[in-house]
C-alpha cells in the first residue's frame, strides 16, 4: 500500500509538470502580445520592448519555462499584469468562493443522484423509473449557463426568494446557504443525473449477483439487503463518477460563477484570458488541475475502505 501510494504522488507531481508544459507552451504561441497590454493603449514601441525586457518576455522558451519552474517550486506564481499584485494572494481570496460552490454541488449531486439511481434501479422499467431516467436524460442535456439564468429569472426576479448572485458566505451559514442554493442547483444538474445512471446500472449489477439471491432466501430484511450488501458493493464506480465529477464541477464552475456573479477563480480565470494576463492564466490552470489529480488519488485509497478486496501492489 506505502508503494502503491508513493508511486501514484509520483505519478501526480509528473502529471502536475506535464499540464504546467502544455498550458505555458498553449499560451507562449497564443496571438497577443502581453507586453503591449500591460504597457497600454498610447505605448510607444519602445515603451513596449522596455516592458517586455522587464517581463521576460524576450528569453527563450525553454529559458522562460525553465524559471517558471523554479519559481513555482517556492510557491511563486507571479505577479498579474494588471493588478501587479502576487497571483497566489489573488486566488486564495477567490479559491474558497469556488471551493464552497464545488462543494456545495457536490453534496447535493450525492444525496440526489444516488437515491435516485436506487430507487430507479429497484422500480426497473416501473414509471418511477422511467421518470427518473428521462429526468436524467434532460438533466445532462440542459447546459448549466441557461438553468442559471432561468432560475434567477424564476426564484429571483419573480418570486423574489433567493438572491440572484454573490457569495460572500459558506455554505453551512444560514446566508452562504441562501447565496449558493441557485448557483448549486444549476451547477450539478448534469452531476446529478451522471450519478442517477450510474447508480442504476451498478445497483442492477450488484442486485442480479447470487449472494444478493442468497441473502434474500435467508429472509434478511430489504433494508439490509440494499443498504449494506448491494449498495456497498455498488459504491465503486460511484466513487469513480465522484472523482471525475469534482473535475467537471471545477470546470463547470467557470460558467457558472460568471452567471451568478461568484468572485472565484473562474470568473478570474476569464478576465485573465481576456486581458492576456498570462500567468494568471498560467496559475489558475495549474492550481484547477491539482486539485483534481489530488481529488483521485484520494478516491483511488478510498477504493480500499469501501472494498476491502482491493489491494494495490
Amino acid at each position: 500500500m506505502r508503494k502503491y501510494v508513493l508511486k501514484r504522488i509520483l505519478l501526480m507531481l509528473l502529471l502536475i509538470v506535464g499540464m504546467t508544459f502544455i498550458v505555458f507552451a498553449s499560451l507562449y504561441i497564443a496571438p497577443g502580445d502581453p507586453a503591449a497590454m500591460v504597457a497600454g493603449a498610447g505605448a510607444t514601441e519602445e515603451d513596449i520592448e522596455r516592458v517586455r525586457e522587464s517581463l521576460g518576455l524576450n528569453e527563450s522558451f525553454f529559458t522562460q519555462y525553465v524559471i517558471y519552474l523554479k519559481k513555482l517550486l517556492t510557491l511563486d506564481l507571479g505577479t498579474s499584469f494588471t493588478t501587479k499584485q502576487p497571483i497566489l494572494d489573488e486566488i486564495m481570496v477567490r479559491l474558497p468562493n469556488t471551493l464552497n460552490l464545488a462543494c456545495a454541488a457536490m453534496i447535493l449531486s450525492v444525496i440526489v443522484g444516488i437515491p435516485c439511481g436506487i430507487i430507479s434501479a429497484l422500480k426497473k422499467d416501473k414509471l418511477t423509473d422511467n421518470v427518473l431516467t428521462t429526468s436524467a436524460l434532460i438533466g445532462i442535456s440542459i447546459p448549466n449557463f441557461w438553468l442559471g439564468t432561468m432560475l434567477i429569472y424564476v426564484f429571483s426576479v419573480l418570486l423574489k426568494w433567493l438572491p440572484s448572485g454573490g457569495m460572500t458566505h459558506f455554505f453551512w451559514t444560514p446566508t452562504g446557504f441562501k447565496q449558493v442554493i441557485l448557483p448549486a442547483i444549476a451547477l450539478s444538474s448534469s452531476t446529478i443525473a451522471s450519478f442517477t445512471r450510474i447508480g442504476r446500472s451498478a445497483m442492477l449489477d450488484v442486485l442480479q449477483s447470487d449472494y444478493i439471491r442468497t441473502a434474500k432466501s435467508k429472509g434478511l430484511k430489504k433494508f439490509t439487503i440494499i443498504g449494506i450488501h448491494a449498495l456497498r458493493n455498488a459504491m465503486i464506480p460511484l466513487l469513480t463518477q465522484f472523482g471525475t465529477s469534482f473535475g467537471v464541477l471545477l470546470g463547470g464552475a467557470i460558467i457558472t460563477e460568471q452567471v451568478f456573479v461568484i468572485n472565484g477563480i473562474g470568473t478570474y480565470l476569464i478576465n485573465a484570458i481576456k486581458s492576456y494576463n498570462y500567468p494568471v492564466v498560467q496559475s489558475t490552470v495549474l492550481v484547477i488541475a491539482a486539485m483534481f489529480i489530488i481529488v483521485n488519488l484520494i478516491v483511488d485509497l478510498v477504493y480500499c475502505v469501501v472494498d476491502p478486496r482491493i489491494k494495490y501492489e
